[in-house]
């Protein structure tokens, strides 16, 4: 069984920027495709990035690409999520997922991620 522990949410302006971690234990953090997920209010949860068991691969949402940048350390199983140019359709609570090691590694559907955290609020202000 894998825990996962989000953090680093909060309040900032448009424009700004926030890093999210994710902290993972119980399990083989290498072994596991790692994705973030957003819901905001009255939404259905949306992928937002995935990065393969080895960094090597990453997948973007298009309404993030070029502002989020998703990495890993293995050594320290923990997911790490940079958001920069932030925007007020960005606020959400942000969801840290993991899915076991399986083809293909990286999927957008929220059905193909086997645990969960508990999600961290981001609120960008206009």
């Amino acid at each position: 069984q894998v825990q996962l522990v989000e953090s680093g949410g909060g309040l900032v302006q448009a424009g700004g920027s926030l890093r999210l971690s994710c902290a993972a234990s119980g399990g083989t953090f290498s072994s596991y495709a790692m994705a973030w997920f957003r819901q905001a209010p009255g939404k259905e949860r949306e992928f937002v990035v995935a990065i393969s068991w080895s960094g090597i691969r990453t997948l973007y949402a298009d309404s993030v690409k070029g502002r989020f940048t998703i990495s890993r350390d293995n050594a320290k199983n923990t997911v790490y999520l940079q958001m920069n140019t932030l925007k007020p359709e960005d606020t959400a609570v942000y969801y840290c997922a993991a899915r076991g090691a399986r083809v293909p590694d990286i999927v957008v559907s929220t059905r193909g991620y086997d645990y969960w955290g508990q999600g961290t609020q981001v609120t960008v202000s206009s």
